[in-house]
């Protein structure tokens, strides 16, 4: 059985840091197994143009709205290697069931979770807290030393 981990947003940002237990687990897989969603993909999108909304004319630092775009243009050419799931009309209905089930995470989280509950994949997450209140959604924690 070929199974798909779904990178949360958490795992990715610690990944796009160099996390060398997340790496480590990386190279051992194979990369047609590795995805993310393209909710993490929007959440990556908005935390690059809030530091870059943030500025105005008035603000001198200009070295930090160059650094802004510059960190935006990085994680745009970051993502474009990754495989992106979408937010069909399979991980609807995965997350209308979610809602209808009362599942207490939020919003973002929800569709992550969804998404990867259309595929049968493995969330890998840091957040098992809020995640394992999905019903039958995998969740792997890849920053924890395992035996």
């Amino acid at each position: 059985m070929t199974f798909v981990w779904v990178l949360d947003t958490d795992h990715l940002s610690l990944l796009q840091r160099g996390h060398p237990l997340l790496q480590q687990r990386i190279n051992q897989i194979n990369p047609e197994n590795l995805a993310i969603t393209v909710v993490t993909l929007e959440e990556q999108m908005k935390g690059w143009l809030n530091v870059i909304n943030k500025y105005n004319d008035k603000s001198p630092q200009s070295e930090n709205l160059i650094m802004a775009y510059k960190g935006l243009r990085d994680c745009i050419e970051y993502l474009n290697k990754l495989r992106v799931l979408d937010f069909d009309q399979s991980a609807y209905n995965y997350y209308r069931e979610l809602i209808n089930h009362k599942v207490r995470i939020g919003t973002r989280d929800l569709r992550i979770a969804a998404i990867a509950l259309s595929i049968n994949g493995i969330l890998v997450t840091r957040n098992s807290k809020d995640f394992a209140k999905a019903p039958n959604l995998q969740i792997e924690d890849w920053t924890i030393i395992t035996s």
